[in-house]
């Protein structure tokens, strides 16, 4: 298993606190959930967490919850081959020792939610000892508040929180970061990105966060043998503002009046973004103010996701 280079997670303040969390709590046996979007590293700082415990010499595994639901359960708990009769272990009882990942976590089955609670309760009982940590997108305090996520679950997973915050909040750290990706995959031993290629990465939403910047570079410099980085090198890709919407919602938006396409349109950036109001303007090309105006313009007509609105 590779190191995790922890200091490529970046020097901004609320990046610095999230490792700083994760040290702390990785030399105890508590369970942790690491929130972030698709992209930010929220895999290599759980694997962080396990290299810095008393488990690091153990296996450290991952299950991805957002697979098939039977697909899953098998993973977790093991299963019968049909072809051999064989039993194959689950992950919890082959990682007895170590640390599991529940990646993507509310992805999990509605009804497995509690039956895997009620299993990771009693795994002393059965001489299973392991560290779990979970990781998600999603806000799953919210997914309680709704039904869509079992609240025993929750507060089992949840005692130490760890938020990954995105890059594009981060402009010393992509530009670091930029600069890392560009220099590591350069057939030169040094490399630059002009000022311009910068402006326009700092300026770029970053969807998929780390993923999508280390992508980005390396297919616009890696084939290249002048060792710069130009802007007309960049394989950016649409901003996120303008692909908000996908073609089938497009196509909805023609037999719509404008004022519901607006609505919408605010709904998905709000989605989007966590719900985060800051971002989701940013996306949007408005004020936060106007942004405020208008969730209490629909919350005050009734619309049901402003009315439940945080």
């Amino acid at each position: 298993m590779d190191t995790v280079r922890v200091e490529l997670f970046g020097q901004d303040p609320k990046i610095q606190k999230a490792i700083s969390i994760a040290r702390n709590v990785s030399v105890t046996k508590a369970p942790v959930l690491v929130v972030g979007e698709a992209g930010v590293g929220k895999r290599s700082l759980s694997q962080f967490v396990h290299q810095n415990s008393a488990r690091s010499d153990a296996q450290f595994a991952i299950v991805d919850c957002s697979n098939d639901a039977q697909q899953v359960e098998n993973e977790i708990l093991g299963h019968r081959d049909e072809e051999t009769g064989r039993f194959n272990k689950g992950i919890l009882e082959a990682t007895n020792g170590g640390t599991v990942v529940f990646a993507n976590v509310d992805g999990l089955e509605d009804s497995f939610q509690k039956r895997l609670h009620k299993i990771l309760m009693e795994l002393q009982d059965y001489d299973i000892d392991i560290r779990f940590v979970a990781t998600t997108t999603k806000n799953l305090s919210k997914l309680v508040g709704s039904g869509r996520f079992y609240r025993g679950l929750y507060t089992m997973i949840s005692q130490n929180a760890i938020t990954i915050t995105p890059l594009r909040e981060r402009e010393t750290d992509l530009q670091m970061l930029a600069n890392f990706f560009a220099s590591n995959c350069s057939k030169n031993s040094e490399v630059r990105i002009e000022d311009s290629a910068m402006n326009k990465i700092i300026s770029h939403y970053w969807t998929h966060n780390v993923h999508e910047l280390k992508t980005v570079i390396e297919n616009s410099i890696c084939n290249s043998d002048t060792g710069i980085l130009t802007e007309a090198d960049l394989e950016i890709g649409e901003k996120r503002s303008v692909s908000l919407i996908n073609d089938d919602v497009n196509e909805g938006i023609r037999l719509m009046s404008l004022k519901e396409a607006e609505k919408l349109l605010i709904k998905k950036a709000l989605v989007h973004t966590s719900e985060n109001r800051t971002q989701a303007a940013k996306i949007l090309g408005v004020s936060i103010r106007t942004l405020r105006n208008k969730i209490n313009e629909y919350r005050g007509v009734g619309s049901a996701y402003f009315v439940n609105l945080r």
